[in-house]
């Protein structure tokens, strides 16, 4: 009997879609086959059942079936996709959100609206740009090690270089990066300053919401996230400084829609109308912004400290109630 096959994941083959890599290896597998192999139970990741949208990460072991390379070809399968040439506006734009460069590590100031990489319907990304941003590096256009929603903004952080892609990948998964975020909710809470533990799962079906899991949910992944109130609006919003301690998919989003039960502004997925709040100043966009990071540099040279301006209608919204936009709140303890 032909033995299953079993692939470690990379970091330069890390934080893509299941799918996508299926088809780099395996151009002759169409959607449809791929589609159905995950279905079946035939393609795992860790060991588990996955959807074609599961974002692998470095270390996972993807389980193939026997024989995958002889799977018949389909009218499906697509052609392989050549990277498109970067457009002279988006190296350009991309350049410019540049807010720390050296030999190993390059940090954007991401805009919000923008994906970080393409999926379906989505042409413009950050991945579709990084060719702009090689600067006569040996190894080229730097690396992705995590990511983004597209309607967050804030502190991207991109390796120059295989080497250094993996010893950021190791310290975002193993906890040792440190990221705040500011955030404006819709309400006050109470307490001001907490901690909210509640495990998170994927609902069925192709909506991509992430709910509060049941305690006997088999997929339920223990999420955690440290809140401080910086200031407040008499009770109509509040200024929050936010510490993931785990790195859950839309996991600020639905922390604080269900764990506070005060949705961040501007989010409509989440909150629905309670994330709506009346004033000329304030938008109708997502207010979460990835203000800073804190990680040990890859060179092993000591640590890496980079913040990010608010973006101009999250400024315009704390314009709006009178909070100071460059203030540098840091309320967490260090462990």
């Amino acid at each position: 009997m032909t033995a299953v096959t079993q692939i470690a994941i990379k970091v330069d083959d890390a934080d893509q879609r299941l799918d996508r890599w299926l088809k780099r290896r395996y151009p002759h597998l169409g959607q449809g086959r791929i589609e159905k192999l995950l279905r079946t139970g035939q393609v795992r990741v860790d060991g588990k059942r996955v959807k074609s949208s599961h974002r692998l990460e470095p270390e996972q072991v993807v389980r193939l079936p026997p024989r995958i390379d002889e799977i018949p070809e389909t009218q499906e399968a697509p052609a392989i996709r050549e990277r498109k040439p970067v457009s002279e506006a988006d190296a350009k734009a991309i350049r410019s959100w540049v807010i720390h460069k050296d030999d190993d590590v390059i940090v954007l100031d991401k805009p919000p609206g923008l994906a970080v990489q393409g999926g379906t319907g989505t042409e413009r990304h950050i991945d579709g740009m990084l060719d702009a941003l090689d600067f006569g590096h040996k190894e080229g256009r730097p690396k992705l090690v995590h990511r983004l929603d597209r309607d967050t903004s804030g502190v991207l952080v991109l390796a120059r270089g295989a080497k250094n892609a993996q010893r950021l990948a190791d310290a975002f998964r193993h906890r040792n990066a440190r990221k705040l975020y500011w955030a404006l909710v819709a309400g006050e809470p109470r307490p001001a300053r907490g901690k909210i533990d509640m495990a998170l799962a994927k609902e069925a079906g192709p909506s991509g919401f992430e709910r509060v899991a049941a305690g006997d949910d088999d997929d339920a992944k223990r999420a955690i996230t440290l809140y401080d109130t910086v200031d407040a609006a008499a009770g109509r919003c509040a200024w929050l400084v936010m510490w993931p301690r785990t790195g859950r998919t839309h996991q600020l989003r639905v922390h604080c829609a269900d764990g506070l039960g005060m949705p961040i502004v501007g989010d409509g997925k989440y909150g629905g109308g309670k994330s709506r709040i009346a004033g000329e100043g304030i938008s109708g966009k997502l207010h979460l912004h990835a203000r800073s990071i804190e990680l040990p540099h890859p060179s092993g040279k000591g640590m890496l400290r980079v913040s990010a301006p608010l973006p101009a209608h999250m400024r315009k919204t704390w314009s709006f109630f009178g909070f100071d936009p460059d203030a540098d709140p840091d309320p967490f303890p260090r462990d």
